[in-house]
């Protein structure tokens, strides 16, 4: 249909839709109105779309026809696997609930046109799906199926509820059980399910690695380099040249560590400290160095190798691999701050008083040598004098570290006078074999050595963003905002249910009275349970060019500066500091940059989201086998969630599975949304949060990553 065309029956169905007489009508319904035969109603279907699309008509509850009077509901659907879901309308907006007969067929992160139904006195908004206005999906990972003249692809993700038919020929000769990467072709109908056509062979569901692999591809996140970009890094240089010390501050002669994890390749940070007592009894001064590998002058802007950075997001670090955000020959190699070595590196250099505030710094280009490569255990070993052995070793560097842990209290603590928020609960340790199969299942230990680092890179981060914000210099600040207040009112109901006190001041609630809250569960049974609640009421932090605060640090100002080899919001900062030390930051510079934050906050923000989820579900996947082998075996633990369709149990090592309704089978128990309780209608049993209950591993499914436990 040509344009002129198209526009001139647009106008027409406007007409009809806007005449007082019309009522709406489904599109067979203003075909026969028209007197439309059957061969060209398709051409109205192009026209009705259109219109559609451009907010000029919607579709009703009903599927019918009406003139927009009212800008259309638009949002992203997310659905749940149980077969339902919900459009989301952006931050700030109250999700609307799509009950699953009403989904349309709408796929996960679907942008759709929804219509309201009727709400419910004191329920939430529910609506339908009334128009896919663009699908987001355009691939899947699943495991192939394979039929004489064609086949199938089960998919891995539970939130495609259909299976995925594959013409003939359009296998690349997949065996049945590979699990492939499908491209897909045709979303369907209400008569014909998805098709598409495999674009890779991951490898059989048997074979290690595969199960991992699965998930990255699912999650589009990239594993291999470009042959652009692999080219680039070979032509990086592994030593410095003369050259690079130009202009630099000539630091390898100061004192300085690494410490990190004992499996870390990629070490981006090093820390130094001198001190001094005061005069006239005035405390100690400390002059601390948080040094950070120079990447940026490495990975240029606009580069293969920066594009590549840009699309990577971040690092992903799994149980069995790591995907890293740069190749590995920089990642590992001249930006890593080996011991031995020299090294270009962003210096933060600050001068801390008694209370840990920060009353002089600088921002320096350097040239650094690290002394010593040590790890978060040694370190701990150290303090605590635990280890005679690793203190004989280390014995020159052990004032410098009992100055490192004093100073890193002082800090902590004036964090923890203006409100900073500490969320204590237990993340996991899982060791795996060669193969991947998981071997044991732990809760993974904090150290004072973590805190310590930890609290030198907060007070960096905070530093170098309060110094761009105060400049009026375009930058990527890290943010987090206020909870929500409804979400905050539902925190302090259930936080009370636990007997915990709460108060609240004003309307909105501080990061210091969380602090309060969580102050007192410490040492509690439910102390966990207390903080991942808490969490639930945060906001996410994000990457924003707006410097509006850290809500959960109670901190005004902060950026991430501290990680450029694995985020890049770091190493696009790293280049807005070196323009400003050079000389460069002039209004053009200026305008550049305030061109291009926005996306970068973005992506980044959207690819941290994506590292999460797959971290998030490998983790699931590899609990989840582990507990294959434990199936029937009893366990204690506690319920950390109550639903309407079951008891969410944690073990002591962070392992979760569900007792499903069903497995509640001494009564019939009735699920309160308001106290998130099930209460049994005979005998009044209740099961609530933080309630100790003793379990039995009954099944696990691997494919969709649940744990079923049984009360005992």
């Amino acid at each position: 249909m040509k344009k002129r065309q198209l526009e001139r029956r647009k106008k027409l169905m406007m007409d009809v839709l806007s005449n007082a007489a019309y009522r709406p009508m489904r599109l067979r319904e203003l075909a026969a109105l028209l007197d439309i035969p059957r061969p060209k109603r398709k051409e109205l279907y192009r026209v009705m779309d259109e219109l559609v699309k451009s907010g000029s008509a919607q579709l009703n509850a009903n599927g019918a026809y009406v003139r927009a009077e009212k800008p259309q509901i638009v949002g992203t659907f997310l659905a749940h696997p149980r077969g339902f879901g919900f459009v989301d309308l952006g931050e700030g907006e109250e999700d609307i609930y799509i009950p699953e007969e009403k989904t349309g067929r709408a796929m996960d992160q679907d942008k759709v046109q929804v219509a309201l139904l009727e709400k419910e006195s004191g329920r939430r908004r529910e609506g339908v799906v009334v128009q896919v206005l663009e699908h987001k999906c355009k691939e899947i990972v699943g495991t192939y199926q394979k039929s004489p003249h064609y086949g199938f692809v089960v998919p891995d993700n539970p939130k495609f509820s259909q299976d995925v038919f594959i013409p003939g020929g359009q296998s690349m000769g997949a065996a049945a059980g590979d699990k492939v990467v499908v491209i897909l072709t045709s979303y369907g109908s209400r008569r014909k399910g998805p098709e598409g056509r495999i674009k890779e062979i991951l490898g059989n569901v048997e074979e290690p690695g595969t199960d991992v692999l699965s998930i990255v591809k699912a999650l589009g996140i990239p594993t291999e380099f470009s042959e652009k970009v692999i080219r680039q890094a070979k032509r990086v240089s592994e030593e410095l040249i003369p050259g690079d010390f130009q202009g630099r501050k000539d630091i390898r002669d100061w004192t300085m560590v690494t410490i990190d994890g004992e499996d870390s390749k990629d070490l981006d940070d090093a820390v130094s400290l001198t001190w001094e007592e005061g005069e006239n009894g005035e405390g100690v001064l400390y002059h601390l160095g948080v040094h950070i590998a120079d990447v940026a002058n490495y990975v240029q802007g606009g580069s293969a190798m920066d594009r590549e950075a840009l699309r990577r997001g971040t690092s992903v670090y799994l149980t069995d691999r790591v995907i890293p955000m740069l190749h590995q020959r920089l990642s590992n190699g001249i930006c890593s701050l080996n011991a031995g070595e020299d090294r270009l590196a962003l210096s933060c250099l600050m001068d801390v008083d008694g209370q840990g505030q920060v009353i002089r710094h600088e921002i320096a280009e350097t040239v650094i040598r690290v002394d010593r490569r040590m790890t978060y255990t040694n370190v701990q070993k150290i303090l605590d004098g635990s280890d005679p052995e690793v203190c004989r070793e280390y014995a020159d560097l052990q004032t410098l570290f009992k100055k490192m842990d004093e100073l890193s209290a002082c800090v902590r603590r004036q964090r923890q006078k203006r409100g900073s928020i500490d969320f204590n609960f237990p993340e996991s340790k899982i060791t795996i074999d060669e193969t991947g199969k998981p071997l044991a299942v732990e809760v993974y230990e904090h150290n004072r050595a973590m805190e310590l680092i930890e609290d030198f890179m907060i007070l960096a981060n905070e530093t170098v963003a309060r110094e761009f914000c105060e400049d009026e210099i375009p930058f990527l600040y890290r943010t987090h905002g206020d909870p929500d207040p409804d979400k905050v009112e539902e925190l302090l109901t259930l936080i009370h249910s636990q007997g915990i006190a709460v108060q609240k001041a004003k309307e909105k609630i501080s990061p210091l009275e969380i602090q309060r809250i969580l102050a007192q569960a410490k040492g509690q049974p439910n102390e966990a349970l207390i903080s991942r609640l808490a969490l639930r009421a945060m906001q996410q932090a994000r990457y924003t060019v707006e410097c509006t605060g850290h809500f959960g640090l109670a901190s005004t100002h902060y950026c991430h500066f501290t990680s450029p080899i694995r985020r890049y919001p770091d190493l696009q900062i790293h280049r807005i500091i070196k323009d400003k030390l050079r000389g460069r930051m002039n209004q053009e510079k200026k305008d550049v940059y305030a061109s291009i934050l926005d996306e970068v906050a973005t992506l980044s923000s959207s690819a941290e989201r994506r590292a999460e989820e797959a971290e998030r579900e490998v983790e699931k996947l590899k609990k989840a086998e582990y507990m294959l082998d434990h199936v029937g075996e009893e366990f204690e633990g506690v319920i950390s969630g109550v639903t309407g369709w079951g008891l969410y149990v944690e073990l002591p090592n962070t392992i979760e599975g569900l007792v499903h309704i069903r497995a509640l089978e001494d009564d019939y128990y009735k699920f309160d949304e308001e106290t998130l309780t099930l209460t049994g209608e005979a005998a009044g049993k209740t099961y609530a949060l933080g309630q100790r209950v003793r379990v039995r591993a009954v099944d696990v499914d691997l494919c969709q990553r649940n744990i079923d436990f049984a009360i005992e």
